[in-house]
């Protein structure tokens, strides 16, 4: 399927938003996805909820001065205080509530590569945004390498780490019994995505990581994406399909011995995003990374 929309690259815009943004503005909405997962948007990622029994488990938790309206929002749904934050990715409009879901208890988990660079100081690609480490209690304290599973709310939660692509430390969170996968931003729904170089993403990557997420899931799955609306495996198929074709132009383009500005010019993008705006910084960057 066609697409052509006006690109939003993500976290690139991100810094501007947060240090511009009222949070007190900001209204956090619970979107049911089955009986005991709901997907809060607000500002910053989606945030995926598991409720039950067990206790409450969230996938990132948004910027810090919107933690108390989570933690509302997240009220009117359940009794019981989250327990556990999974982090998708080190990303702060993902994780900069960590340090106040950790306060209040929560242990917090991700891949190991994550944690590494939620401990130090990062400049994130593309925006030279900086995140400075987090302290201590922000910190994830439980980490995995490939895959680690909860028994957990009548659910098997497998967390996953399908390898390099949005940044090294990507995590997918796969509720198997509810048939329900959030992917973090490996996967979003607002045009050309933010992929972290620096920080050990790559368009190559994030392709494969793609294909084998499509592996796991089925035609029924819902996904709940980084950023965005609910979508199917279709939806996901067809986003890898976009940047794959991108990837394709652009690769033959410098086989053909192509500058940057001339393949820029071919406008490897078309039919998928608008050629101004952030598309040529995100071709020129794809296009440094396969020389």
């Amino acid at each position: 399927m066609k697409r052509t929309t006006s690109v939003a690259l993500g976290l690139l815009v991100w810094p501007a938003l947060a240090s511009a943004q009222n949070f007190d503005d900001v209204e956090i909405r619970a979107i049911p996805v089955t009986e005991n997962i709901y997907m809060l948007t607000g500002s910053g990622g989606n945030i995926g909820v598991s409720i039950g029994d067990d206790g409450t488990i969230i996938v990132d938790d948004q910027f810090a001065p919107l933690t108390d309206t989570i933690v509302a929002a997240i009220a009117q749904l359940t009794d019981n205080p989250v327990s556990f934050v999974v982090n998708s990715h080190f990303h702060y409009d993902h994780t900069d509530g960590n340090e106040n879901f950790g306060r209040a208890g929560a242990l917090i988990v991700a891949q190991d590569n994550s944690r590494q660079r939620m401990a130090t100081d990062q400049v994130l690609s593309g925006s030279n945004r900086p995140q400075p480490a987090y302290e201590e209690v922000g910190l994830p304290k439980i980490t995995f390498m490939e895959s680690m599973r909860f028994y957990y709310n009548d659910n098997t939660i497998d967390i996953i780490h399908t390898g390099p692509g949005h940044t090294d430390g990507d995590a997918q969170v796969y509720f198997r019994d509810s048939n329900v996968i959030h992917t973090g931003d490996m996967f979003v729904r607002y045009g050309l995505p933010y992929i972290d170089h620096g920080n050990g993403g790559s368009l190559d990557g994030m392709i494969d990581a793609l294909w084998a997420i499509a592996g796991l899931i089925d035609d029924q799955t819902i996904i709940i994406p980084g950023h965005g609306q609910l979508s199917r495996r279709t939806d996901l198929l067809e986003f890898r399909a976009m940047l794959a074709t991108i990837r394709d132009r652009i690769k033959s383009g410098i086989a053909r011995g192509l500058s940057v500005e001339q393949v820029i010019a071919s406008n490897p993008a078309r039919g998928y995003a608008e050629p101004g705006g952030g598309t040529p910084g995100w071709v020129t960057t794809a296009y440094e990374s396969y020389r």
